[in-house]
């Protein structure tokens, strides 16, 4: 079995060896098992595809697909960046997750990379910033707009990261939970791959004053959280300090793992 691998379609003649972008280099050695083909053609490195164990369950709903489409990652990456510039409940809190200079930090659910790119100008230059998503617009997005040599994206399912035990100094994942399957898959993941003393941060939209005919269209679809569903869920998988606050239909959830 050869043991080449394409890798953005830079390829060493001499060798047959191929060279990964430095975020992505880096990124490779955190995995728990590297993949047998490191796929990263479109400049994210594509796990999902390269996948040989059977896939997590995913969501075939209306809001994913619309997301996972162009013309959705589009309107998505513009109706993001105006609800973190006018809406408060939209800013990550990257003061309190008090990321290292140097850290290594996750963003779970990236879409168009934007919380990503924050968080890689806290970590600076010797730090690594990765963002992970399933949508392939999205990442095309985010790799266009910020990849660089300490900022990386991957195409893998929040359900199944694929990095080691206890890798990164923060975790973040913005309106990304109420379109995962199974949440606790998701959410015992991001503990997982978090570091002992470290913090996370998570937004997802919760019931607030959701008429009930919302909910009904959602249902199936999207999530739409109970005021305490996720946060109880956090205490279950092991996370200590865990506080929510909610704005309307927004709720941040904040905790630290023990």
């Amino acid at each position: 079995m050869s043991d080449r691998r394409s890798v953005d379609g830079v390829t060493d003649e001499m060798t047959g060896a191929t060279t990964l972008p430095p975020a992505l280099r880096r990124a490779v050695d955190l995995f728990k098992e590297p993949p047998e083909r490191l796929d990263a053609d479109r400049g994210y490195l594509d796990l999902l595809d390269a996948a040989t164990e059977p896939a997590p369950p995913r969501n075939h709903g209306i809001i994913q697909a619309v997301w996972s489409s162009g013309p959705g990652s589009l309107f998505y990456d513009k109706a993001q960046g105006l609800a973190r510039r006018f809406l408060s409940t939209w800013q990550t809190p990257l003061a309190w997750l008090q990321i290292p200079v140097g850290g290594q930090v996750l963003d779970v659910g990236c879409g168009p990379g934007n919380v990503t790119a924050a968080m890689a100008r806290d970590v600076g230059a010797e730090g690594l910033a990765l963002g992970v998503d399933i949508s392939e617009p999205m990442l095309e997005r985010a790799v266009a707009a910020h990849a660089g040599p300490t900022t990386g994206f991957l195409r893998a399912d929040a359900q199944r990261l694929p990095f080691r035990d206890e890798t990164f100094d923060a975790v973040t994942s913005l309106a990304v939970l109420q379109l995962v399957p199974v949440i606790s898959f998701a959410v015992g993941e991001m503990f997982r791959v978090l570091r002992s003393g470290r913090r996370i941060a998570v937004m997802v939209p919760t019931v607030g004053p959701v008429p009930p005919l919302l909910r009904v269209l959602f249902s199936g679809t999207a999530h739409i959280f109970d005021d305490d569903e996720l946060g109880d869920l956090f205490e279950r998988q092991g996370f200590t300090r865990v506080r929510t606050s909610r704005v309307g239909n927004i709720q941040w959830v904040r905790a630290q793992r023990p």
